[in-house]
């Protein structure tokens, strides 16, 4: 089978994935989540016109003064009568503007002697400059999110702001992560000569919980037997995904494609043209989708994060789930690219971009140590420090 190129692999597996039903939940819940409905205001906001200082309400007319003071608009308790010829309401940032005036003088424009009023300095140009007019922000019926839109803070106070409890959303997708090899040892700290500690089944539920909410559960770490293998996928049934790592290659011990057969799904693609990650594969068995990552951590990271993270998007309705990539500058020199497209673990401080020196596919230390990938073309030119560079960022931590 050939190497797919990244961008065709993408695209398959995307289109083999349908958006999860639609449920409503509390806005507040909402978080990380994405509208499966627009967004469309239920109230204009502000409601009326509204101070945007604290001060004197009055009418610009009786410029330059003096007044009487009144009475008092606050938050929640506006003033209830009428600012007529020559009287002043004392006003809150955010309070209602009373019925007749409009003008806001600066509380540190004016001095004020018991009920008495004065200008002492220079009123707002135009008069209403300190006013937040009735609909500024919003007004009732206008769409506010497109569908597809991810809900962060700033999007959950803008739901409520614009009169809605809940949202319209994605069931959150039910993905199982299957940890195997014979080499792995469940206690990290008893392990030996021959074994390693199990990491992958961890780093990507990991990977899955810092992107976007799942419910993730964990098997393994699973020996490297066909019936083992097979049984493991039976207790995945419940599952939108299952992730697999390692036994994805083409070793005597590599039985994931064996294995996924016997549970009955059908392989769609296997083996990218990406360096780390080659053996990524992608199987269906009726609405779940399987992806089986490499067994080498770094591989299995850059894979989870160029295949399963965009894949968890779509099926939770993103209308953008590839990963955005940036344009940083290379503090380093970079020689020509490979035959297969590359990611180079690297550290971004912003602005220049600093590759790591050990881009094996099993240096965890590297990967702890970097925040970003260079994205390397195949058969890229060299690269000169100084020269622009396509970064993606990583949700990894371990850079202050």
């Amino acid at each position: 089978m050939a190497l797919l190129p990244l961008d065709e692999a993408q695209a398959r597996l995307l289109a083999l994935a349908v958006p999860l039903p639609l449920e409503r939940v509390p806005v507040a819940e909402a978080l990380g989540r994405y509208l499966a409905e627009p967004l469309v205001a239920r109230r204009t906001q502000p409601p009326a016109d509204l101070s945007a200082m604290d001060g004197y309400a009055v009418r610009a007319a009786d410029l330059p003064g003096p007044w009487r003071v009144i009475g008092e608009s606050a938050c929640g308790h506006p003033f209830a009568g009428e600012v007529l010829p020559g009287k002043a309401v004392r006003i809150a940032t955010g309070a209602l503007m009373p019925a007749g005036a409009d003008m806001v003088l600066l509380q540190e424009d004016t001095a004020r002697d018991g009920e008495s009023l004065v200008l002492t300095g220079t009123p707002p140009q135009p008069p209403g400059r300190h006013i937040r007019r009735t609909g500024r922000d919003f007004e009732r019926g206008v769409s506010l999110l497109d569908a597809g839109r991810r809900l962060g803070p700033a999007q959950i106070a803008l739901a409520l702001g614009a009169g809605h409890s809940h949202v319209a959303v994605r069931r959150r997708p039910r993905v199982v992560v299957i940890d195997s090899g014979d080499e792995l040892s469940a206690d990290p700290a008893a392990c030996g000569a021959h074994q390693i500690p199990a990491s992958n089944g961890a780093m990507i539920a990991a990977q899955i919980e810092a992107a976007l909410p799942c419910t993730v559960e964990r098997i393994g770490p699973v020996p490297d037997r066909l019936d083992a293998l097979t049984e493991a996928l039976e207790r995945a049934e419940g599952a939108d995904v299952v992730v697999t790592t390692g036994g994805a290659s083409v070793g005597d011990h590599d039985l994931i494609r064996p294995a996924l057969a016997a549970w009955g799904a059908e392989l769609d693609f296997w083996k990218v043209a990406v360096k780390p990650g080659k053996p990524v594969l992608v199987a269906r068995k009726g609405r779940q989708l399987a992806i089986g990552l490499p067994g080498n951590p770094v591989s299995s990271h850059v894979t989870a994060y160029l295949f399963l993270l965009p894949l968890l998007r779509t099926l939770s309705g993103s209308g953008a789930p590839l990963p955005r990539s940036i344009r940083a500058v290379a503090a380093d020199d970079l020689p020509a690219g490979g035959t297969r497209r590359e990611f180079l673990r690297a550290a971004w401080d912003g602005e220049r971009v600093t590759p790591r020196t050990n881009q094996d596919s099993g240096a965890l230390a590297a990967l702890a140590a970097s925040n970003c990938l260079i994205d390397r073309a195949a058969n890229a030119p060299a690269i000169t420090r100084g020269e622009a560079v396509t970064v993606y960022l990583l949700e990894n931590g371990g850079i202050a």
